[in-house]
């Protein structure tokens, strides 16, 4: 039997939220291209994470992974500070 091993998926973001016990929002920023104009635009995409210990605060930079569902929201996990 064989193990398929699966990729987990990690970015990077900043936390812009930590108003919520044990769950942060974290920003990541990355560059899509416009299919007609060729011109690169900054998307946004806004990730609840997990964060156990209240650990990290508005402003740092994080490492988070993708995780099992945690709960309605939340699916990524912080591994720790860049």
């Amino acid at each position: 039997m064989e193990q398929k091993s699966k990729k987990i998926r990690k970015l990077e973001g900043v936390v812009i939220s930590d108003k919520m016990a044990k769950t942060r929002v974290v920003a990541v920023n990355r560059l899509k291209k416009h299919p007609k104009y060729q011109k690169y635009f900054r998307v946004t995409s806004r990730f609840k994470t997990h964060d156990e210990n209240n650990e990290y605060k508005t402003g740092d930079k994080v490492l988070i992974e993708q995780t099992r569902p945690l709960s309605k929201e939340k699916r990524w996990r912080i591994i720790g500070k860049i």
